[in-house]
């Protein structure tokens, strides 16, 4: 992890930040009114389109502090919470004052019975009570612009507790005072290092140990700027505090321990109030197996979510996903600190031939680009390695010329080609004196060079004087101590500096108004219950969405009149409400080519739907559609986020692999044909084993044809299932040949 000079901490982040090379974000400080178009723009579904920032300026660094149920007798859990509180007042100059009915006095401090009885309006009221509901109705009547709740036993609890805390989250509303917690703790008013310069970290925790990792970094430079311990979030949520956060000017990355999210929404406004900003936010997620779900539920009390869509929300607007404490610190700390990459190539450079292949294959099996260095490149490097020796990338210096004047020169020649973004050399065990001057040369190189230098130190002890004092003494240098956390801390810090380069708003794009579509959509929409395919056809015509020549009839002469209509040969279906899985009951007939095939069909399909006891609205007389790639596409409602849209491999395939991607609207086109990259089964869109390329611009159309409906139809459309789309050779388009739909 990157390491920090220690030193008086800087006033002006601005010189700072240029004297490191980087362009310095503009703070837009959270006390500023939001602006207009802020306040109200909204979706066509009227849902707003940018993040509330709340000024919590005053919470992290208030004036005056109110320590409702403070206690100075030993032995009481509130005494040591009222000591802890006096010295972080003193330490942040906020004045504190104990709050408790039957003390005159606190630690010295003159005790007022209530909140109302303070010689002065308090910014934060912080209560040590075991019910705080009847105290925010109290702080409400005083002005209280903060209060912090610990008192546990809500939603975390069970029904009961949640109703409680929907009591709890109702009066905070009436009050207009922001609310931290309940089931909240300290952390919030941790000391802080001051020696420390440079970016910083704010760390964003539903569990408050699970912090600790990161706080704990200041003890190897990591300068921390914050810690939300949001609790059960009755009120403020982890939302609010990125936002926040995303606006400071310290804050060089975003770390959060995320049980559940309070709302989808909100989650995604604030990730791309981050990204608009480049501030990263990396998360750690619990919930990724059933059985996380459910603790992750009992300790908060919130949904978890249906996980796969949480990871293409977080994907989706820039948010790194990792999975341990130890990866969060790693990657955190390396985003909050290094520069801007120059470029994506990635040069491991080892003492050790094997540790360089062994490093190399991990790297590019996790997607990192290893660039082959020119051949004048390993020339020039071949002065000072031996012939034999491989130098093309990983380069392998055999270890002796580590030990003098020649290891500098090695390195600086690497990074000095302009493919090279990243050097990465893992040291896989302490040799001195060849690692301590291997060491040394790294961080002098990073010193002089604006590209970004990490070392693997893979000794277990970690005690060692080049690792204690040299690696981590630099703050330019990142160190970490397994190659898997190194390479998933590099591959964040490209991705997000190559997500946000190219970042653009997706809800900057969103509709705000009907389009005609819609009107005639609702005309088709049927309350409570599930279309027929003949009608989910005609919502996807609503939206310009191809389907196939067809008619709907109701006996076998219509029939056979519809099918030298539609031009044979034909398919025939089935056509009710209440029919999903036509296939399986037998109701669906397949290349019928003469008249007499047709009565046959007609009368052996309404035979089968009386034998069912399937109403029917008559039968589908269809287009036959055969060459193209079978593709699905749908929209689903998520409990945290609402409409999200599907696409995947279709037909009996989408059943069996189970490949498919996700995303939540609104998103552009580039999003759309990420979700096709995202595919294992890819490559059949761009034809294999003779077939033709598919027509991929026609099944992007689809996708964002079929997102623009999930927007402005919302909750009324529970779910449509598109499969399988028949998306045709390159440059004759896509057809829906059946579909479902079901009504809210």
């Amino acid at each position: 992890m990157l390491g920090s000079t220690h030193g008086t901490l800087t006033t002006d982040f601005r010189a700072r930040v240029e004297a490191c090379g980087e362009t310095p974000r503009t703070a837009v400080h959270s006390s500023a009114a939001p602006s207009a178009d802020d306040a109200v723009a909204l979706d066509v579904s009227g849902r707003p389109l940018h993040a509330d920032v709340p000024d919590l300026d005053r919470f992290f660094r208030p004036e005056s502090v109110a320590v409702v149920g403070a206690s100075d007798t030993e032995g009481r859990p509130n005494t040591g919470i009222t000591r802890q509180l006096i010295a972080w007042a003193e330490r942040v100059g906020a004045r504190i004052h104990p709050v408790h009915p039957t003390r005159e006095s606190v630690f010295g401090l003159p005790c007022a019975p209530t909140v109302a009885a303070l010689p002065e309006q308090v910014d934060l009221a912080v209560l040590l009570v075991a019910d705080p509901l009847p105290v925010i109705e109290e702080l409400a009547e005083t002005k209280v612009r903060f209060a912090v709740a610990f008192a546990s036993g809500f939603a975390e609890t069970g029904d009961a507790g949640a109703a409680a805390q929907a009591r709890l989250s109702a009066a905070v509303a009436r009050s207009g005072l922001r609310l931290l917690g309940p089931n909240t703790n300290l952390n919030a008013f941790e000391e802080f290092r001051d020696d420390l310069d440079g970016p910083a970290i704010a760390l964003i925790t539903q569990s408050g140990h699970q912090g600790r990792p990161v706080y704990t970094l200041q003890e190897l430079g990591i300068r921390l700027s914050h810690w939300a311990p949001t609790g059960n979030e009755a009120d403020l949520e982890t939302s609010d505090f990125i936002s926040y956060f995303a606006e400071r000017p310290e804050v060089g990355a975003i770390a959060c321990y995320v049980e559940g999210l309070k709302d989808g929404r909100s989650f995604l406004l604030a990730a791309d109030r981050a990204a608009r900003n480049g501030v990263p936010v990396v998360a750690v997620k619990v919930g990724r197996t059933e059985t996380g779900a459910r603790m992750a539920a009992s300790h908060t009390g919130k949904l978890t979510g249906a996980d796969t869509v949480v990871d293409a929300a977080m994907r989706q607007f820039g948010v790194i996903r990792v999975d341990g404490l130890d990866e969060l610190q790693d990657t955190a700390a390396l985003l909050a600190r290094a520069r801007k990459p120059k470029a994506d190539g990635v040069v491991v450079y080892s003492i050790s031939g094997g540790t360089g292949a062994h490093f190399s294959d991990l790297a590019t099996e996790a997607g990192l680009r290893l660039p082959t260095l020119p051949q004048a490149k390993q020339d020039e490097l071949h002065q000072w390695i031996p012939a034999y020796l491989n130098v093309a990338n990983p380069v392998d210096n055999g270890g002796h010329p580590v030990g003098d004047w020649r290891g500098r020169k090695i390195i600086d020649a690497i990074l000095a080609d302009p493919s090279v973004g990243v050097l990465i050399c893992p040291i896989t065990g302490p040799f001195p004196p060849m690692s301590d001057r291997l060491a040394q040369d790294l961080v002098d190189a990073a010193e002089a060079s604006d590209k970004l230098i990490c070392v693997i130190w893979g000794s277990p002890v970690g005690t060692e004087d080049a690792y204690r004092r040299v690696l981590l003494g630099s703050s330019r240098v990142a160190t970490f101590r397994t190659f898997g956390n190194c390479i998933t801390a590099v591959r964040a810090y490209l991705g997000h500096h190559r997500f946000t380069a190219g970042y653009r708003s997706p809800f900057q794009d969103a509709p705000r108004t009907p389009s005609p579509s819609y009107r005639k959509a609702q005309a088709l929409m049927r309350p409570g219950q599930q279309l027929s395919e003949h009608a989910a056809k005609q919502l996807l015509r609503a939206y310009g969405i191809r389907v196939p020549r067809e008619q709907l009839v109701t006996s076998a002469a219509a029939a056979v009149r519809a099918a030298g209509l539609v031009g044979y040969p034909v398919v025939m279906k089935a056509s009710g409400p209440q029919l999903g899985h036509k296939t399986e009951l037998g109701l669906v007939k397949i290349g019928l080519t003469s008249a007499s095939q047709i009565r046959d069909a007609y009368r052996e399909l309404t035979d089968t739907a009386r034998y069912e006891n399937v109403p029917l609205d008559g039968i589908l007389v269809c287009q036959m559609v055969e060459r193209g790639v079978e593709m699905v596409v749908g929209v689903t409602q998520d409990d945290l986020f609402g409409p999200t849209v599907t696409v995947g491999l279709g037909g009996v395939l989408v059943e069996v692999l189970n490949d498919a991607a996700v995303r939540v609207p609104p998103f552009g086109e580039d999003q759309a044909r990420a979700m096709l990259g995202e595919l294992r089964g890819r490559a059949l869109l761009e034809g294999v084993r003779g077939a033709p390329p598919a027509d991929v611009d026609a099944l992007v159309e689809v996708i964002l044809r079929i997102q623009r409906m999930a927007l402005e139809l919302g909750d009324e459309l529970s779910e449509l299932d598109i499969n399988p789309l028949m998306v045709l050779p390159r440059g004759q388009g896509a057809v829906a040949l059946d579909a479902l739909a079901i009504c809210r």
